[in-house]
């Protein structure tokens, strides 16, 4: 009986152990398979892109010159002493703060300010990707219809472009791997030749070193940052010398914020709000309300005179724009064809479609409409999806419950106890010593993620496995240990993963035809983690247990 009892006792410890690998192992490869899935995100539209339409009035200005200011801040747009060509220009023309949608990455803002279409739809990648993974946009953007149009354009700046811009689409362009001040001295001079000529109808300069200042050079509340933006606008004001605003129009604006100890990519509010600076010929001045990132593209096609990008969320900023009455009714028009055309691909694309009737009785002027619509279709289907993913993990919890309660352990109320402090531990570390900020913004590469994160888990579980457990030591058998130590670790593991089941039923695992709320997929990336390391720290303290535990008669003495 007695070697009955000590098979069965070690083949539970057996299969605890076996457990711990498991979950292990497929919580690191869930979290990688995380990562991919959001790096291989496209959008609905990618093999199905509505059709660009018509021109639907003259040019307002001869030339359209725009600068993107990689990472400009709204609060440091406003500094005079800082940036004081930028602000001089607010005083001339039109101003507006920007509000844009997360990941707060470069890639899928460049994609909303070429295109006029958020992220999960603009097909941009959603996530920076190497050089030589970018792909062209496959969308209707400002420079594929400017060339249908006949418009000469070039592009000077970073080397992400030269994938990103359609080849047909661009008559020239300078482009550069380096980010640094340096690199942003060649982009200008790569573009004053363009600018100094009246070649070229279209021209867009993108300048980097303020992204390169946060990212390296001590994030935005240090000199260096205010520096960086502060020889920006020097480079702005020699652009603005080339200008003749009785024949130009100039639009500033930045792709992203970054935090206060820089970085960005996530939700957090300074990483969405961008200025927005509009002046010169057909432009209204004044300051105005907030206006959208996807406002961007269709307002420089205004101004062109070339059609609106077909896949554009946004609305041409009439208030912004001298127009005559006919042109307003031209621009409200084609609004309403384009945003009807859009909602009724986007909707077949998902699997919802809309009749015929439903979008003809639409009308879209210069409100939302457009937007509020396809959040409606998106959200029916969004609904439909998650109402099946809560039954499934409400029968699943009430499945666990019972067999908990089946065939709980003994010592279950202080497994709990232990998790929860483990749970606690870990994110006090965490917001205290680690990310200190729950969001892609925080990450400084996948290592560092990795690393950082595991180390506090095992430091965290360290000291819950001393506080509840070196009491026992004297009392338990071998076995017995182990056991009691994996207990502590899958009851850890089950409250760490509580965000990861909020994440799958909110969002579903992995994002298909829709993007994942980023706050969510960040916290369940986390836990994933967590439950990777908590395997880890569960073999290595039921090693160093048993080994007490085995010697614990000479420990005593």
């Amino acid at each position: 009986m007695g070697l009955r009892d000590d098979m069965k006792n070690w083949f539970s410890v057996l299969f605890r152990l076996t457990l711990t690998i498991v979950f292990g192992v497929g919580a690191i490869l869930i979290a990688l398979a995380l990562m991919d899935n959001l790096y291989d995100y496209r959008s609905p539209l990618s093999e199905t892109p509505p059709i660009p339409g018509r021109s639907f009035t003259e040019p307002l200005a001869d030339r359209v010159v725009f600068v993107l200011i990689d990472a400009l801040r709204y609060d440091t747009s406003l500094k005079t002493d800082v940036m004081p060509v930028l602000n001089e220009l607010r005083t001339q023309g039109a101003t507006a703060k920007m509000i844009s949608e997360p990941p707060s990455y470069s890639s899928p803002g460049y994609g909303t300010l070429l295109t006029g279409a958020w992220p999960y739809l603009n097909d941009a990648p959603v996530f920076n990707l190497d050089y030589e993974n970018f792909y062209p946009l496959t969308q209707d953007n400002i420079f594929s219809s400017a060339k249908i149009h006949g418009l000469k354009t070039a592009f000077s700046g970073f080397y992400w472009f030269e994938k990103l811009i359609p080849q047909f689409a661009l008559d020239i362009g300078f482009f550069t791997p380096d980010e640094d001040q340096h690199a942003d001295r060649l982009v200008v001079d790569a573009a004053m030749p363009w600018l100094k000529s009246d070649d070229y109808d279209l021209i867009m300069i993108h300048l980097d070193q303020v992204d390169y200042a946060g990212h390296y050079e001590g994030g935005p509340e240090s000199i260096n940052w205010d520096q960086a933006a502060s020889r920006v606008d020097g480079l702005l004001g020699e652009i603005v010398a080339e200008l003749d605003f009785t024949k130009d129009v100039l639009l500033v604006v930045s792709d992203h914020g970054q935090i206060d100890q820089g970085g960005h990519g996530g939700h957090e509010s300074i990483t969405l709000t961008e200025p927005f600076v509009l002046v010169g010929k057909g432009v209204q001045p004044g300051d105005f309300n907030n206006v959208l990132m996807v406002d961007v593209a269709p307002t420089l096609a205004a101004l062109a005179g070339i059609n609106l990008p077909a896949t554009t969320q946004g609305r041409a900023l009439s208030q912004m724009m001298v127009l005559s009455e006919s042109e307003k009714e031209a621009l409200s028009t084609e609004t309403s064809r384009q945003q009807s055309q859009l909602l009724e691909e986007y909707a077949k694309a998902i699997g919802e479609p809309m009749t015929y009737e439903a979008i003809n009785d639409l009308s879209f002027h210069y409100d939302r409409e457009l937007m509020i619509i396809l959040q409606e279709v998106q959200q029916s289907r969004l609904n439909r999806e998650r109402l099946i993913r809560f039954v499934i993990i409400l029968v699943v919890f009430i499945l666990s419950i019972v067999l908990f309660w089946r065939w709980k352990p003994s010592d279950w109320f202080i497994s709990i106890v232990g998790a929860l402090t483990f749970t606690g531990l870990f994110h006090i570390a965490y917001l205290t010593i680690g990310q200190r900020n729950y969001s892609y913004s925080s990450v400084v590469s996948p290592t560092q993620l990795l690393l950082q994160n595991g180390l506090i888990s095992i430091l965290s579980f360290a000291i819950v496995w001393v506080v509840f457990t070196w009491r026992k030591w004297k009392d338990w058998q071998k076995g017995q240990a182990v056991s009691k130590v994996l207990n502590l670790v899958f009851m850890a593991m089950v409250v760490t993963a509580i965000p990861l089941i909020i994440h799958i039923l909110w969002n579903g695992l992995f994002a298909s035809w829709h993007l994942p709320t980023l706050a969510l997929h960040y916290l369940a990336l986390l836990s994933l983690i967590q439950i990777f390391f908590l395997s880890i720290a569960g073999l290595i303290f039921s090693l160093i247990t048993s080994r007490i535990v085995k010697n614990k008669e000479s420990l005593i003495v």
